[in-house]
């Protein structure tokens, strides 16, 4: 058996194992409690032990793994906070950190993308990772140019067997699908994994990711908010870009001041809202880790391995079905969600019931200003996730069709990186801004 089995092996072991343990008891449990169906209290230290193994486990396996472990550390903010707490502190440490590849594996991987004569080609060069990403790390380094001093990068480097790993972490996690329906019940996970399936050749084609990061790069030159870094060099597994120094979001959640949180949000939601119009692109990995706050106050992105291609900008009936909730036309709202496939044509669904639904959440671009909270998001998982509740029933009805669901899957994590920095900003005059179809017709 070859070294790539043995260690598939291994990690399939160790991922067949958490559905067993987590989310076999400890699951099944926190689903209830979101739901607020459970009176019973899963204990302080089956919580911190479960954070633990979960933390453990993901981080090793990198790959999806890590991936599904960012996305879950994006939602706590819908859990309860007695329950959220030992969860967030185990999770967030998968949005920067992970065990790190030996640094003979880096240079091997350098030499093969790069040339044997890869050093040459910087001034320094760190073998200590700065950060991880879920299918590769990051390293600091000084790339050789004209000036004397060098241009700071960041080199990623892709794990050895990421491929092979995604796959087969991707074919185990369908298991823990349950997860994802304590804060939507009657979510498919089958689908979502075969959305993340499809992009992995994406995602692990870094002169790809290089080309969708040159776009933003072009397309955000010079604006005063957001900052895009340079590409340097690409090849297939290593990626080089300029540097960017600043506070990572994970961070400013944690110890930012209230300004800082506020600015953060508010350039989130200008780069979620301009990106398609101005680039053609959709940045689909929002977890805290690929944002920093730079000191003269724009927001720095990186990692564009995940985007959704979007050359004709947001969906116009997105803004225009918004707008019409927003003026409580129920009819013309229902009409327009059979029409895009969210419901179907033979269901039979009260219009006013359905704008009843939706309009709760469209509460952020109501105000002139509004502030995210976990509170907020807790309050609407529960009301989404009871199923005594109404919500919950009409909920089971509506489907996500299946060109809408890269953008759903970044605007939901979206929100849960917006409830955690609890970001006060002016999102409706956002929305009207860069939003086609929402600004009132004039």
């Amino acid at each position: 058996m070859t070294d790539i089995p043995r260690r598939a092996v291994a990690r399939t072991a160790k991922l067949a194992a958490l559905p067993l343990g987590f989310a076999g008891r400890t699951v099944l449990g926190l689903g209830k409690r979101v739901t607020g169906l459970a009176s019973d209290v899963v204990s302080a230290e089956i919580q911190q032990r479960t954070a633990e193994q979960l933390f453990s486990v993901l981080g090793q396996l990198k790959g999806g793994a890590m991936k599904f472990g960012q996305a879950l550390s994006v939602f706590e903010a819908a859990l309860p906070e007695e329950v959220a707490a030992p969860y967030r502190q185990a999770l967030t440490k998968l949005q920067e950190a992970a065990p790190p590849l030996p640094a003979a594996s880096v240079h091997k991987v350098l030499a093969e993308q790069l040339g044997e004569n890869w050093r040459a080609k910087f001034v320094e060069f760190d073998d200590t990772p700065a950060a991880a990403a879920s299918i590769g790390q990051v390293h600091r380094a000084v790339w050789k140019t004209r000036a004397k001093a060098g241009l700071p990068v960041a080199v990623k480097i892709q794990y050895p067997g990421a491929g092979d790993a995604l796959l087969a972490d991707l074919k185990q996690l369908s298991r823990l699908g349950g997860m994802f329906r304590a804060i939507q019940p009657g979510l498919d996970i089958k689908p979502l994994l075969a959305e993340l399936r499809e992009r992995i050749a994406e995602e692990l084609d870094y002169e790809l990711e290089a080309t969708s990061q040159r776009a933003f790069h072009k397309a955000y030159a010079g604006d005063e908010e957001i900052f895009v870094p340079k590409v340097i060099a690409s090849a297939p597994r290593v990626l080089v870009t300029e540097w960017v120094e600043g506070i990572p979001l994970s961070k400013i959640i944690s110890e930012g001041t209230e300004e800082q949180r506020d600015r953060a949000g508010r350039l989130m939601a200008v780069l979620h809202f301009s990106a398609p119009g101005r680039a053609g692109l959709l940045h689909a990995d929002p977890h805290p880790g690929n944002f920093r706050l730079l000191p003269d106050g724009r927001l720095g992105v990186i990692d564009f391995g995940a985007v959704a291609r979007l050359p004709e900008g947001h969906p116009e009936p997105i803004g225009r079905l918004v707008r019409l909730a927003l003026a409580g036309e129920a009819q013309a709202v229902i009409d327009g969600l059979r029409e895009e496939g969210f419901v179907k044509q033979t269901d039979d669904i009260d219009a006013q019931a359905l704008l009843d639904f939706i309009l709760p959440m469209l509460e952020p671009v109501t105000l002139d200003e509004f502030r995210f909270t976990r509170a907020w998001l807790r309050s609407e998982a529960a009301r989404l996730g009871n199923p005594k509740s109404p919500a919950y029933q009409l909920n089971r009805h509506l489907n996500l069709p299946p060109s809408y669901l890269l953008i759903h899957r970044v605007t939901l994590g979206s929100i849960g990186v917006l409830s955690q920095l609890e970001a006060k900003a002016p999102y409706r005059a956002i929305l009207e801004r860069w939003l086609p179809g929402f600004a009132p017709i004039s």
